[in-house]
């Protein structure tokens, strides 16, 4: 199999870190590992299938001077904004996990397994977009079940590990709890988020729209109309929770007047879905928690019922490990995906 030199963009942050451990799991063709950081990081080391590399300094000529073929980017939408282009440029394709070519209708937005076909689209621009974390979760179980019987709307509300806001928000919780054990939790900073997150939870992420949503919220409108190419209506509240690793969600499907759901096709829909798993037997306490999820790549669904006065609406919980299928896993499932592809290009 050919081999690629792989670049990665925030190569010391959570996500890259990740990035590297994904990569190797799935015994990734490398040929060769290009780490890319700040000027700050540059210099610094990172291990890869035992072998160290020297974290180098991202800047426009990075790409070309390392014969980059495949870059994932992991560093903001800002640095994403400034450098993919580089990337481009230089023959690479560029794996985006940041929100800034998201919706642009000249990109694609992928979870390969929902809709791989769309990968084809990267020539255009070279660029391929990884989807916000929530929406990666919650499309991989809406897929199957809009392929049974056709999803009207989606209503979600989120249970956001504080590690959607990186390092600095798992730090800012285990100090508060330190804090609290410490009996000065009232004196403990509160920088990652706008109130303490130790023993409370924040309905906010992001910023306020106009609309009286989040922007995190409308992420997960838009970008999963656009993933499944779709107009379902879906209305979310995203919430963060003091669990350091996993989102959860808790999800009302209701899917096209007169449908009435057999939960025994359900289930079946979702557990023959790839990287889908149903543990869904309440009277033994068997359903999907963040701790069953996390360090793993599998998406957990359980919960599954139907509504008590529709036949047409079902609820269930749909838990997975987001630092993982919500970013790194699906970043590098898109590049297998698209190497796999290749020739078609």
């Amino acid at each position: 199999m050919r081999k690629f030199n792989v670049a990665v963009v925030g190569a010391t942050g959570a996500v890259g870190e990740e990035l590297f451990r994904v990569m190797e799991a799935y015994d990734f063709p490398v040929n060769n590992i290009i780490p890319l950081a700040s000027a700050n990081s540059a210099g610094s080391k990172i291990e890869y299938k035992n072998k160290e590399y020297t974290v180098l300094e991202l800047t426009e000529e990075v790409f070309e001077a390392n014969d980059v073929e495949i870059a994932f980017f992991s560093a903001g939408g800002s640095i994403s904004e400034k450098f993919a282009k580089f990337a481009v440029e230089a023959g690479a394709v560029v794996i985006d996990n940041t929100s800034h070519f998201r919706m642009d209708p000249t990109i694609p937005l992928v979870v390969p397994e929902v809709n791989p076909e769309d990968i084809k689209l990267w020539r255009e621009t070279g660029i391929i977009a990884n989807p916000n974390c929530s929406t990666i979760q919650m499309v991989l179980s809406l897929k199957p079940l809009d392929d049974l019987y056709g999803i009207k709307r989606v209503d979600v509300s989120t249970y956001q590990a504080v590690s959607g806001a990186g390092k600095a928000g798992m730090e800012e919780l285990v100090k508060q709890m330190q804090a609290f054990f410490a009996f000065n939790l009232d004196e403990s900073e509160k920088q990652a988020f706008a109130h303490q997150i130790a023993l409370n939870v924040i309905p906010q992420i992001d910023v306020a729209q106009e609309n009286g949503f989040t922007k995190e919220e409308m992420k997960m409108v838009n970008e999963t109309q656009k993933i499944l190419h779709k107009n379902i209506q879906v209305a979310a509240t995203c919430v963060r929770v003091p669990v350091l690793r996993s989102h959860s969600e808790s999800i009302t499907v209701t899917f096209e007047d007169g449908v009435d759901v057999d939960l025994s096709a359900v289930r079946n829909s979702l557990s023959s879905f790839e990287n889908v798993e149903v543990l869904d037997d309440l009277a033994n306490n068997l359903y999907p928690m963040p701790i069953i999820s996390t360090d793993t790549d599998t998406t957990y669904v359980g919960r599954i019922r139907k509504d008590v006065y529709a036949p047409n609406v079902i609820h269930y919980f749909n838990v997975a490990d987001q630092v993982r299928v919500g970013a790194a896993t699906n970043s590098v499932r898109i590049a297998l995906k698209w190497i796999e592809l290749e020739n078609e290009f």
